[in-house]
């Protein structure tokens, strides 16, 4: 029987994966033995009830496997992966007690990784052992995973643009879940999303477009063309205004959503009283707008950032009459659509009074059987959650409409409007045509876009994250990292020649949180915790932070990649306090934050301790090293090659700081003008100087370098 001794999650890249991954700690108990002599008989029955494992047959036919052969790992993979997780990292491994295995899977949702391992040890345990005999897979699928992925995930519309950011490697990270509220960048490039409101999003633009009267009056005193329209709050002001306006009219709630109690085509007085309190109802202050009926078809405009990006035809719910069934059989028959269950995409037709009413405009009844090919309008509005369906004309809209929407979201003050417009053909210019805008709304929903009943899906989403963040815009702060028992001043260092460079600065340290110079937080602040609340800071500009070994080795990294990694030593008097019990292993924890340099970035090693030199072998990006003895045989070696380094050089007026690339020499400090060196006696500070001045090279000039070190103190930050 498997049973879990422990379980750590870490949000970052850690000892364990580059990526975030859950560990379980296995106990395989009797079951080992068995592993090394018999095959297990598990396989066939698994792959019944999660096919995608079905490629590992030869790794469940592997006796020095262990553990692997039971495909833990995999499993918790594929039931992530069963409820739309893009998951790949996976990996078992033993430790030194025979039978445990370190279990190690990738996640993206916490709950829904936990709950996968957790139903992954119980599904093994029963088809190895038939513990708990009455065990429904399915059922607990359901209860344990699907559920908690549906708790948990991002709706549609959010998922969109999470998924388009996410492609354009932008951090994610979700601030709120009911609503959702989602932070996409970090520090001062940071940008939010709420529901299709931005961080662009004006409060005062969500209110008019609320407001259906203020909105079709300001469109029409700038000369958009909009259906005539009057605010009322009873029947009796409606029939008025209906008769100053012209039959046919149109009754909807003032501040109403998804075309609930929208009422059209009406045509007397006698409709006016009937449908005025359906539209009175839906409306939160009570008051309705009647405005004239614009004949034509329904069209969604998408404008972002004042750019049309996507227009949709909205087709009422309907159905082809095909000469043999009734109007009922044929709803019946459209509604076993299984895409119809999976609204906003698509959903079932109601039978509801809109329903009858559509009908009766058309001489039907439900149980009337329409001719072949005869069109049966069921609804008398194009809403998605009525059952309409949708047809991409985004490359058939003529210019005109595009300027007319592009004008209409720019009048109520969005930067993400859905722009309705009624025309006979979306690819004519609606001055010729005649029509109008009948609402601009905020917060438009992206799924009739991305999920069109027929044509071309659109990417709105990378339109959305393209708006907030325009190619070739930042949207990640750099990022310094720091490690080793020099760490704490060598970053405070990094930090005091960022501040003086005129960044706003973010440092964690062993010595407390500071954000532009003021302490937010005391205390050991070298964990990632503490870095991620960094980095969600929208004044930071720059983040340095000391990356405690302890805190990679019980939580991994609090950040995916950083822009300069340095190592200042590898100390073994931490092996017996971090629980390591070799340098090799402690070198391998430092290897964490190396691992995180970006493309591009550099890695800053001490050539003077052994096994930080060595981390050069794997250490991606440029490797800038130094040290204290400029005949190092490692520093020689790095510069043969054409790397650079940074070296103490004793010369007749004294120690200075000389920069080395190749062949060429920079000065660029005496020992002397560090007042932390104290003249050359503190060593230890002369090389948290040299590992500063390596880290800040390629992002300051080599002058505010100088001058930050020469002011540098000890309690400076």
């Amino acid at each position: 029987m498997l049973t879990i001794r422990d379980i750590r999650v870490f949000s970052g890249p850690s000892l364990w994966a580059p990526v975030p991954a859950i560990v379980l700690e296995v106990d395989s108990g009797e079951l080992e033995g068995l592993l090394s002599t018999q095959t297990p008989v598990f396989f066939e029955p698994l792959v019944a009830l999660v096919p995608s494992l079905s490629d590992y047959s030869t790794l469940v036919s592997q006796p020095e496997g262990g553990l692997k052969r039971l495909l833990l790992d995999r499993l918790a993979l594929a039931l992530q992966q069963i409820v739309g997780a893009t998951v790949t990292y996976a990996q078992t491994l033993p430790t030194a007690e025979r039978g445990v295995y370190n279990v190690v899977y990738e996640y993206q949702q916490e709950e829904v990784g936990r709950a996968s391992g957790l139903l992954a040890i119980r599904l093994l345990n029963h088809l190895l052992s038939l513990e708990e005999p009455d065990f429904d897979f399915a059922h607990q699928l359901e209860v344990t995973i699907v559920n908690t992925a549906k708790r948990f995930a991002y709706d549609i519309d959010t998922a969109t643009v999470v998924t388009a950011a996410q492609r354009r490697q932008i951090p994610v990270l979700r601030l709120e879940s009911d609503p959702t509220i989602v932070q996409f960048g970090n520090g001062v490039y940071q940008r939010r999303l709420s529901e299709r409101d931005t961080s662009d999003t004006a409060f005062i633009a969500i209110s008019i477009a609320r407001d259906k009267s203020l909105t079709n009056r300001l469109l029409a005193e700038s000369g958009i063309p909009v259906p005539r329209s009057t605010a009322v709050k009873t029947a009796d002001k409606a029939v008025t205004a209906a008769r100053r306006t012209g039959y046919p009219v149109v009754l909807k709630p003032l501040d109403g959503n998804r075309g609930r109690g929208v009422c059209i085509d009406l045509g007397t007085d006698a409709a006016i009283r009937e449908f005025f309190p359906i539209a009175a109802q839906e409306s939160r202050s009570g008051t309705v707008v009647v405005e004239s009926y614009i004949s034509g078809k329904d069209y969604r405009i998408l404008v972002v950032n004042n750019q049309v990006v996507a227009v949709v035809e909205r087709v009422p719910a309907h159905v082809i009459g095909d000469g043999t069934h009734s109007i009922r059989q044929l709803i019946e028959r459209t509604n076993e659509d299984p895409l119809r269950s999976a609204y906003p995409i698509l959903a079932k037709i109601s039978i509801n009074k809109q329903t009858l009413e559509s009908l009766a405009r058309q001489d039907l009844t439900l149980d009337d059987i329409p001719g072949e090919g005869r069109f049966v309008q069921l609804k008398l509005t194009a809403n998605v959650s009525t059952g309409a369906t949708k047809i991409d004309r985004t490359d058939e809209v003529h210019l005109d409409n595009v300027a007319i929407a592009r004008q209409a979201a720019a009048i109520i003050g969005l930067d993400i409007a859905g722009v309705d417009l009624i025309s006979p053909d979306i690819s004519r210019s609606v001055l010729e045509t005649g029509g109008g805008i009948v609402e601009v709304n905020s917060r438009p929903g992206l799924t009739i876009h991305t999920h069109p009943t027929s044509g071309i899906p659109r990417d709105v989403g990378a339109a959305i994250v393209n708006a907030l963040f325009p190619l070739g815009q930042p949207f990640r702060v750099p990022v310094m990292a720091v490690t080793g028992s020099n760490g704490a001043t060598t970053s405070r260092m990094i930090a005091h020649i960022m501040k003086t460079a005129g960044k706003k600065v973010g440092l964690t340290t062993s010595g407390g949180m500071y954000v532009d110079e003021m302490q937010i937080a005391g205390g050991d602040c070298s964990d990632p915790a503490s870095a991620r609340m960094v980095l969600r800071n929208p004044g930071v500009d720059f983040a340095v932070f000391e990356t405690a070994l302890q805190g990679i080795l019980r939580w991994g990294l609090g950040f995916d990649r950083c822009d300069v990694a340095v190592v200042t030593n590898i100390s073994d008097d931490r092996l017996n306090s971090d629980g390591i019990p070799a340098v090799e292993e402690l070198a391998g924890v430092t290897a964490v934050v190396l691992q995180a340099v970006c493309p591009g970035g550099t890695s800053v090693l001490n050539a003077d301790d052994e096994w930080a030199a060595r981390l050069a072998d794997t250490a991606p990006g440029e490797i800038i090293f130094f040290s204290l003895d400029e005949q190092n045989p490692v520093i020689a070696n790095h510069l043969f090659k054409g790397g650079k380094a940074i070296v103490l050089r004793q010369t007749p007026d004294g120690e200075l700081l000389m920069l080395l690339d190749g062949r060429e020499e920079t000065r660029l400090l005496s020992v002397t003008e560090i007042p932390e060196a104290m003249d050359g006696r503190m060593g230890v500070n002369t090389q948290n100087a040299m590992a500063a001045l390596a880290a800040t090279l390629t992002h300051v000039p080599l002058a505010d370098i100088r001058d930050a070190l020469r002011r540098f103190a000890s309690s400076d930050v």
